[in-house]
């Protein structure tokens, strides 16, 4: 019972910990991206570019690369887990 305690806890910190990240890089995103607008004669309209940019964004890897922070920490306490009680 306890390990799922600690489990939860770490889910919900975890999560945080995510949407925080997420949150940060879409804003680094989008401010690299006016910028790159704001020094260039790009045709397209501002607010487009920038929507056209963050589409890609979405679909990205680096995106894709966030949830490591899921993936990470869990199999590190897996492995934890089984050198201490198997190895």
């Amino acid at each position: 019972m306890a390990l799922i305690r600690v489990l939860f806890i770490a889910f919900v910190v975890l999560t945080v910990v995510y949407v925080s990240l997420s949150l940060y890089s879409r804003a680094r995103r989008r401010d690299k991206l006016e910028a790159e607008w704001d020094e260039g004669s790009i045709a397209t309209p501002r607010d487009t570019f920038v929507q056209d940019g963050l589409r890609a964004y979405d679909g990205s890897l680096r995106r894709k690369l966030i949830l490591g922070v899921y993936i990470v920490p869990m199999v590190l306490v897996g492995l934890i887990i089984y050198l201490v009680n198997f190895a």
